[in-house]
């Protein structure tokens, strides 16, 4: 029987409709067997990490050589046929939970999940900090800085920032809504936004505490959920350029390893025992939510005071397309010299994740009951992300951990697109949380703060009408092949390095006819296929321009893109080409029946041209 089973799932796997009919079938059947994999592959993690930090002579972790002695004693058949089973399960069941941010189930959640976003009102929420953290995640999502949450989100923040100026003073959750200030105005624009952001840093640095830490408005004690924030933001404040004392980094840093309890976690509230002192027992809800918090923190300051090297290049970046690898633009550290200030070392903050991973690995999450479910998922994707570079490991965008909570994710997941189950956190933020998870928003925010590339502020110039690529230069002026080595760029894996928003009205396409037709066939199988939100962005507005009736089926295809701005270029570009400058009603931000009744009535403009086209995407 099971002979047989194999012999079919070897034969159909490479079917398309084989995916979900492996999922309906084996995921069922193995199931516990591959919990149990994945249980087995958290512990083997945990050990790695604990013994990296041991490599370099940290600390010993005798929960490692406990399951090595345990392993030991079970004879060699046992462990050959636990081995026999655990491959099978997961060879089986492998492309059932190996998913990546890109992954179509993946992308159908976030997008979902963003719709429900976008359908919530922000007036009159209860949190203050709720309109900003939507329009941070939406941004994060769609990269759309006129969208309308981005814009209430941005206003909000505005008007969070000037009160507490004017004010002099925090409200009760303010260290969290500061935090998320700072970093929705530097996803958004961290050069529009800097008067914002140095204001920002101000008001959160003199909310310290005299012994490093942060907490609510009035307590004497620290507090590391709120420490995990303050320290977030300023990683991105230093990122982005803004000035900062290094030495309240350093106290704030030195704070958090002092009060981790003895276990290896860390408290809601910490008691500091004080510098110099030993770490003590801490009683104040000791668990997995503030142990990655805590865990977080510590990684976080870390890298911001570059104490594993400089991590703000990516090393399997291929760097700008049509240059060598080598090749990147050179970003300059503002903060290099107030930087070197900062007198600690990594080894405390290795030694302090080796004792929290060995407690982790006695103590796995599970989710039950009332509990912080999407604050913890979203602190996990931050802390194994930092994890990652802390350690110089590459990349990895289907991790284990990963795959497992994509799973349950999906399974809590309402119809709507929310996730609006029980929990500590209401729908608004529960829905961010998940969202900022299934993006792995952490990791691209660390590979995307640095040369090479714009998400966060970086990398080739708004003004791309002067790219021109020649040898190992860049070079400024404008020639008759701007258009293609744009489309070199836009081409490569990964790229989407410029953004179609910044290109210049100038910038035209190859005035021979061959060259023009050969352009034009690149633009339109960008449009219709590529990954990049910014590739697609560019070749609507390009073919908008380009006044050729036959790119009008692409522009007409465009006209549903998961991305607004790619959405609203390919609408312009099809008034411009008809010369109907009313188009067909659609607005900037449309309903999928205004998009539907759009498509159809562009469709039949373009069938009274030529009655003998025949739309692939809708015809057939």
């Amino acid at each position: 029987m099971m002979l047989g089973v194999v012999n079919r799932f070897t034969e159909e796997r490479s079917s398309a409709r084989w995916t979900s009919v492996h999922r309906l079938i084996f995921v069922p059947i193995f199931r516990s067997s591959i919990v149990n994999a994945n249980l087995c592959q958290r512990e083997s993690a945990s050990g790695k990490i604990a013994n990296f930090f041991h490599e370099n002579k940290m600390i010993s972790m005798s929960a490692t050589a406990k399951t090595e002695k345990r392993i030991a004693n079970r004879s060699w058949q046992q462990v050959l046929a636990a081995t026999l089973c655990v491959s099978l399960c997961l060879g089986l069941a492998s492309d059932a939970i190996a998913y990546t941010p890109e992954d179509p189930v993946v992308q159908q959640m976030i997008n979902k999940g963003v719709k429900f976003l976008e359908g919530l009102d922000t007036k009159g929420m209860s949190h203050a900090g709720s309109p900003m953290l939507m329009g941070y995640t939406h941004h994060k999502c769609r990269h759309d800085p006129d969208a309308a949450i981005v814009k209430q989100g941005i206003a909000a923040a505005k008007r969070y920032v000037g009160k507490a100026q004017e004010s002099g003073r925090l409200d009760h959750t303010g260290m969290y809504d500061l935090a998320v200030c700072v970093l929705l105005f530097a996803e958004v624009d961290p050069v529009g936004y800097r008067d914002e952001l140095v204001l920002a840093q101000k008001l959160l640095l003199d909310s310290q505490m005299p012994g490093g830490g942060f907490g609510y408005p009035g307590d004497k004690m620290g507090d590391v959920s709120q420490v995990q924030y303050v320290s977030l933001a300023m990683w991105t404040l230093d990122r982005n350029g803004i000035p900062l004392n290094y030495e309240k980094v350093v106290s704030c840093l030195q704070w958090i390893l002092r009060v981790q309890d003895t276990q290896g976690a860390w408290p809601y509230h910490g008691v500091d025992p004080g510098p110099g002192k030993p770490n003590i027992a801490q009683t104040n809800r000791v668990g997995i939510s503030m142990g990655l918090a805590g865990g977080s923190s510590t990684l976080i300051l870390g890298d911001a005071l570059r104490l594993w090297g400089d991590t703000t290049s990516d090393e399997n970046d291929p760097g700008i397309a049509g240059l060598p690898k080598a090749i990147k633009l050179f970003v300059e550290d503002s903060n290099q010299n107030r930087r070197k200030t900062a007198k600690i070392s990594k080894e405390p903050i290795f030694s302090s994740i080796g004792y929290l991973e060995s407690w982790r690995a006695k103590n796995p999450y599970k989710r039950s009951g009332l509990d912080w479910y999407y604050y913890i998922l979203y602190t996990l994707e931050r802390y194994e992300s930092f994890v990652e570079i802390a350690r110089g490991l590459p990349k990895d965008s289907s991790p284990d951990w990963y795959n497992r909570y994509v799973d349950e994710l999906k399974g809590f997941q309402d119809a709507d697109g929310g996730w609006k189950d029980r929990s500590h956190t209401q729908a608004p933020e529960s829905t961010c949380f998940a969202l900022l998870f299934l993006i792995r928003s952490t990791q691209k925010t660390i590979f995307s703060l640095s040369a090479g590339s714009l998400e966060g502020g970086y990398g080739l110039p708004k003004d791309t009408t002067n790219i021109r690529v020649d040898g190992t230069q860049i070079k400024g002026k404008a020639i008759a092949t701007q258009v293609t080595d744009l489309l070199k760029i836009l081409e490569s894996d990964g790229a989407g390095d410029t953004e179609g928003k910044s290109l210049p009205d100038d910038l035209e396409l190859d005035p021979t006819p061959a060259g023009r037709r050969a352009q034009i066939d690149r633009l339109e199988r960008l449009l219709r296929g590529s990954r990049s939100w910014q590739a697609r962005r560019v070749a609507a507005k390009l073919l908008g321009k380009s006044d050729e009736l036959r790119v009008a089926p692409s522009l007409i295809f465009a006209l549903s893109d998961n991305d607004k701005p790619t959405r609203r270029f390919a609408r312009d570009g099809l008034r411009f080409i008809s010369r109907k400058f009313e188009g067909f009603g659609m607005p900037d931000d449309p309903s999928e029946a205004e998009i539907d009744k759009a498509q159809r009535e562009w469709r039949d403009w373009y069938r009274s041209t030529d009655p003998t086209y025949v739309f692939l995407d809708y015809d057939l």
